[in-house]
């Protein structure tokens, strides 16, 4: 039986997140939180039929589909930055860290809606009164994780932290699957949390110094049927994009 996530006023967002390194919206909540509604949400969610595969899984899957985008926010403005590839050092991520990673853009129609926009301005604003007023580092990560071979897996890097200062994953939709358990730990100590995400729009905020997290693999509810578990994870981190010259 999944566990239901234990949801968190947005009046007490940002004490909750600092309190226990962690705090989840429900996706009506975060949808009046961005002045938007389900019809500009399905909108959004249009560009994730059209993500291509991802092309560097090493575990010789076929279940990612993928783009990536980065930007910088200074002084509650959203500045594009040119394409860039993402990395991260192996001590973040053992499966796939030490490698630069192309993937295809993201497209300039997902980029100009007002939802899109809104969504990363707001959890800027989250980052800062978590860590202090100063330019992010923003990269963008729409992900399609599903059943082609029987098996999908979200992280397939397994329990991680990414490296940056704040991480929000945002579920957009579940399509006949089960598993896809979300997972958070304590990066130093043993108490941990799980449930299942299900509502459009609900919304995971991750203090990543503090807090470690994985997904569990997705399996189809009916094996003649595909499924699949659409997410965008933004990460957010001072000082400038993770890279290869910073080991």
């Amino acid at each position: 039986m999944p566990h239901s996530p234990p949801y968190t006023k947005l009046t007490q967002l940002d004490q909750t997140l600092a309190r226990q390194g962690y705090a989840l919206l429900d996706g009506p909540v975060v949808l009046d939180w961005l002045g938007a509604n389900p019809a500009e949400l399905e909108q959004l969610h249009q560009a994730w039929s059209r993500l291509p595969p991802d092309p560097h899984l090493r575990d010789g899957g076929r279940y990612r589909y993928r783009r990536h985008a980065s930007f910088r926010v200074e002084n509650e403005v959203l500045l594009p930055v040119t394409h860039r590839a993402h990395w991260q050092p192996l001590q973040y991520n053992a499966l796939h860290g030490g490698m630069e990673r192309w993937f295809d853009p993201i497209e300039p129609e997902t980029l100009d809606q007002a939802l899109w926009q809104s969504l990363i301005l707001r959890l800027a604003g989250i980052a800062s009164r978590l860590r202090g007023s100063q330019p992010w580092f923003v990269e963008a990560h729409p992900f399609r994780i599903d059943t082609t071979d029987g098996i999908g897996r979200p992280t397939p890097e397994g329990a991680h932290r990414d490296g940056v200062d704040l991480v929000a994953i945002m579920l957009l939709a579940r399509h006949a699957i089960k598993g896809g358990e979300s997972r958070i730990f304590d990066a130093d100590g043993p108490h941990g949390l799980r449930f299942t995400l299900d509502a459009p729009a609900s919304l995971m905020l991750l203090d990543d110094a503090r807090v470690i997290h994985e997904t569990t693999p997705i399996q189809p509810l009916d094996p003649e049927q595909p499924g699949w578990r659409d997410t965008l994870v933004l990460t957010y981190r001072s000082g400038g994009f993770q890279g290869p010259d910073q080991v």
